[in-house]
């Protein structure tokens, strides 16, 4: 499950600004979406809070909107450096865990602590072998990609390498994941990351909204804002290899989809479903 975020829970660029954390999701039912999703009646929570810079708060308002729902036994993880990532005691834990949530900040924090490391490997095998659900809201849904956008102004976007691009944790093939989506304007943003990426289909964010991730290729639209689907395999013409950096790049046929609460997407078919029942028909007609 990847979530779009509210605020940044955690980084601060700018001194000036007012040191809000809202976690106010789970009153539209994406953290209560991501409890159904538990086999578990009465579930073990880790947060993971390594991506902010103020792990103590974001924490303790997991804690509290897990409470809201019922939910006691929430743990937290304050992994600040990469030797703390190897502690037996995180490793256990994860192990054990019902459900685990990477919390916002920076992403690429993430991807220093975790990647190519036992604690991911547990993460990942557990994720690909067992009826076991991860989350990540704002930088941990970024980070869950193979392709991951570290850093790029909207303003300067499609302006060849000003997007900077790394390697994310590789939880999700074929996907590069924006957030804080249509409130920040990242349509350019994420156009240029896709397209210099064909293989990548690219999912923007909106605040207060999610995908839930199922098979490997089906996504569902969960809360109150958008999903917008990038799609670039069927581009006519594209200058990205061509122009030097800084100049702007040229894109014919980019795909998009705009997605809202309950609407699918099946990124094997690049199809977008209105509803579940219409991804049910599809596939019985398909069946005859």
């Amino acid at each position: 499950m990847a979530i779009g975020g509210n605020e940044d829970k955690g980084t601060y660029p700018n001194p000036r600004t007012k040191k809000k954390y809202y976690l106010d999701f789970f009153e539209l039912g994406i953290l209560k979406r991501f409890l159904q999703e538990i086999p578990a009646k009465n579930p073990h929570i880790e947060v993971i809070t390594t991506a902010s810079m103020i792990p103590e708060e974001v924490g303790e308002r997991y804690v509290s909107a897990f409470g809201i729902l019922g939910i006691e036994k929430v743990g937290l993880m304050h992994i600040r450096v990469e030797e703390d990532a190897l502690l037996p005691e995180y490793l256990e834990r994860i192990k054990k865990a019902d459900g685990v949530m990477f919390s916002g900040g920076d992403q690429s924090r993430l991807t220093r602590m975790f990647l190519h490391t036992e604690f991911m490997e547990i993460l990942r095998h557990r994720y690909f072998n067992e009826n076991f659900i991860l989350a990540g809201t704002s930088a941990g849904a970024m980070a869950m990609s193979q392709v991951m956008i570290k850093g790029g102004s909207a303003t300067d976007s499609l302006l060849r390498g000003s997007v900077k691009i790394g390697e994310g944790l590789n939880l999700v093939e074929g996907m590069i994941i924006d957030t804080h989506f249509v409130t920040r304007g990242r349509f350019g943003r994420l156009m240029e990351a896709v397209v210099t990426h064909p293989k990548s289909v690219g999912v923007g964010l909106g605040e207060d909204t999610g995908i839930l991730l199922t098979e490997g290729h089906m996504i569902e639209t969960i809360g109150s804002n958008l999903v917008v689907i990038m799609d670039s395999h069927n581009v006519h013409y594209t200058n990205v290899n061509e122009v030097e950096k800084g100049r702007p790049i040229a894109i014919d046929n980019m795909v998009m989809h705009a997605l809202a609460k309950g609407n699918l997407y099946d990124f094997n078919a690049r199809r977008f479903f209105k509803s579940a029942d219409a991804y049910e028909r599809s596939r019985l007609k398909k069946a005859t």
